[in-house]
């Protein structure tokens, strides 16, 4: 579990540094929007092309094996850069965050199902919950390693001790943080090499003909590209869109990417809250305390986030709360919840899109911790019913479909190069109502897929009663 979770944490950690960095990289390369926001599409293509091919190869090879060769693909994208930006080929860099990607799609494919298979089958939803949680603290930190390596500090002007200016981003600024994953994942990838890993059996039955019948399975699909689509967009335009004077009230450039990683915090907060909101605790004291401490976690890492600033920590508290609060309203069922979350999402773009300044920038942000529980969610509901053969190849099809966070960028992209920054939020918002149907119609089973498929996949942690354990 040690080992698996450190794997957990290395793809969160590399995702999130990808989708970060599209900033930087228009900088460094001189680049627009859409341009720039080809970084997303790179690295999220991959998940199109190779997540039902890497099924086949965990298959013929082992978990073990699988997760030492996404590791090494890591270690050879990694090292690709050095060329890559020592040409300044824009094109290079592409093509090497896009081999970084099969690493992450091979160790996806790999590691999540070998953490439900790692013990019995009542604890699997807790290994997923450990090892999701070190993914979601990887998320978070990776905007501050980007601030910490690539950003350059800000200098003082000569003739006004008051002006500050930011040197501009090389693409020499780049090659750092990629030498050190290079270096990191060959080493743990010898290590996993080295350890003994148990050999679990992956027998089954299913086939993809019986799987492509459920209705809800397919539209579920469709809600997870939605939903990485919207949660990779926002996350990939934060930065851009709050050190405009007229919107986030001009904050400095590596304040906003802070604040990016706020906004990857908040769904390490939120899936902490869910998994006490949605678990079978009974004790109110417990949980109560439980509570506290994700609380006093989540004004923690908003205080070091941004620099100590108590007021700007407390502001992240107050909507952490109302997270909470409002994960109560859903009962513990998969779908309430989602619809919620949904709807607040929207009402959360919205008013960033019509506003300006600090409320702006908060409406925006803070719908990282609405985006928390998604995709488990939509998950759940997506393998409801259906029978445990089969909910392997279901993820496979479900996993292609994070493709959206390649897709919906660019387009979100496009629209801001042709529009502006805050018009181009309505394409999230979009998405987010297309979550919202699926929560409240498309994730209910037709009678006929019901009477077919009656039994849910309990090595998944999936509950009759739409319930996300």
């Amino acid at each position: 579990m040690v080992f698996i979770s450190i794997v957990f944490f290395i793809f969160g950690f590399v995702t999130t540094f990808i989708i970060t960095l599209s900033d930087p990289v228009m900088e460094a390369f001189d680049l627009s929007y859409t341009e720039a926001f080809l970084v997303n599409s790179a690295f999220f293509i991959s998940y199109a092309l190779f997540s039902i091919p890497s099924g086949s190869v965990v298959k013929k090879i082992g978990y073990k094996n699988s997760i030492v060769v996404g590791l090494l693909i890591y270690a050879v994208a990694g090292f690709l850069f050095y060329p890559a930006i020592g040409l300044e080929s824009y094109i290079f860099f592409l093509g090497a965050i896009f081999i970084l990607s099969i690493g992450t799609v091979l160790l996806q494919t790999a590691a999540n199902p070998y953490v439900t298979e790692l013990g019995p089958e009542e604890t699997a939803s807790g290994r997923l919950n450990l090892t999701q949680s070190l993914n979601s603290i990887a998320t978070w930190l990776a905007p501050l390693f980007i601030v910490a390596l690539i950003i350059p500090a800000e200098v003082i002007d000569g003739a006004m001790e008051e002006m500050m200016e930011a040197a501009a981003v090389t693409p020499d600024d780049l090659l750092l943080p990629f030498l050190i994953i290079g270096g990191v994942t060959l080493v743990i990838a010898i290590a996993v090499a080295w350890i003994r890993l148990p050999d679990l059996s992956q027998e089954g039955v299913g086939n993809y003909s019986s799987t492509f019948k459920y209705r809800h399975t397919l539209l579920g699909a469709f809600g997870i590209f939605c939903y990485v689509g919207a949660e990779v967009s926002i996350g990939t335009s934060i930065s851009s869109y709050i050190v405009q004077p007229d919107l986030g009230g001009g904050i400095s450039r590596s304040l906003a990417i802070q604040f990016v990683g706020l906004y990857w915090a908040g769904a390490m907060i939120g899936r902490l809250f869910g998994a006490i909101a949605m678990s079978d605790i009974k004790n109110k004291q417990t949980k109560t305390l439980m509570v506290f401490g994700v609380l006093i976690w989540a004004f923690f890492v908003a205080i070091y986030t941004l620099d100590w600033n108590l007021q700007m920590a407390s502001i992240f508290l107050g909507f952490a709360i109302a997270n909470y609060l409002l994960m109560l309203l859903g009962t513990g069922r998969a779908n309430r919840i989602l619809a919620i979350f949904a709807v607040v999402a929207m009402v959360l773009a919205i008013t960033s899109m019509l506003s300006t300044g600090r409320l702006a920038l908060w409406t925006i942000v803070t719908i990282g911790l609405f985006n928390s529980v998604m995709f488990p969610n939509i998950f759940t509901l997506a393998v409801k019913g259906l029978d445990r053969s089969e909910v392997s190849l279901a993820s496979g099809i479900i996993n292609t479909l994070i493709v959206g966070g390649a897709v919906v960028p660019v387009i979100m992209g496009a629209v801001a190069d042709m529009y502006n920054i805050e018009i181009a939020f309505i394409v999230p918002v979009v998405c987010y109502a297309y979550i919202l149907f699926y929560a409240l119609i498309g994730s209910n089973i037709k009678p006929k897929e019901g009477a077919v498929a009656a039994a849910p996949a309990t090595s998944t942690g999936v509950d009759p009663d739409h319930k996300d354990v």
